[in-house]
């Protein structure tokens, strides 16, 4: 009788063991999500200003069709990435985005009048200050990817994480030329 007493507590203890391993995992997995969700919220955001951008860009900049085109471009590729939730193409297509937005932007100082227009410098800064949110919620993102890949490598995560199906997620970086200063006198040719 003692010895059934021992091996049911032993294994109450196990599954609640188990079960409390598992909910952690699942809390985690659940955190990258939302981390994910918020940088779509901004870029979706950012998505939506951008057109602005580019039909106020064209009222003063009508020999610049290529700069508009590669904005609009590269929204385009970031919503798809977004949409499949593949940090690695998203990685690509924000670093192709923020390199179009610095050469629009870097060209819009060619253009007196459009640096002077009201609408134009709002949404210079509207977009802006989503840019410097989406880079806060990147590192929320990867904060929590990081923490669900550790407890899913490490014991006794890793067995848990075994039977439940638990995958890692991957950081979201960007390439480094988006940190790269945008060459002006090439854009102008000069």
């Amino acid at each position: 009788m003692f010895v059934g007493l021992v091996l049911f507590a032993a294994i109450v203890v196990a599954a609640i063991w188990f079960v409390g391993v598992y909910n952690n995992l699942v809390s985690t997995k659940h955190g990258v999500a939302q981390a994910w969700a918020n940088i779509d919220v901004l870029l979706k955001q950012r998505h939506d200003e951008l057109p602005k951008l580019v039909d106020t860009c064209k009222q003063y900049m009508h020999y610049e069709k290529d700069a508009f085109e590669g904005v609009l471009h590269a929204r385009a590729a970031v919503m798809g990435a977004s949409g499949s939730r593949n940090a690695t193409a998203l990685g690509k297509a924000e670093t192709e985005l923020r390199g179009e937005l610095g050469k629009l932007f870097a060209l819009a100082e060619a253009y007196p009048d459009l640096k002077a227009n009201q609408s134009f410098g709002q949404l210079q800064q509207r977009i802006s200050t989503l840019e410097t949110g989406i880079s806060d919620r990147r590192e929320l993102y990867n904060d929590a990817v990081n923490h669900n890949n550790v407890s899913i490598e490490q014991f006794p995560g890793s067995v848990v994480a075994g039977f439940g199906g638990f995958r890692p997620f991957n950081l979201l970086q960007f390439d480094a030329g988006t940190t790269a200063d945008v060459d002006v006198k090439a854009l102008f040719g000069s």
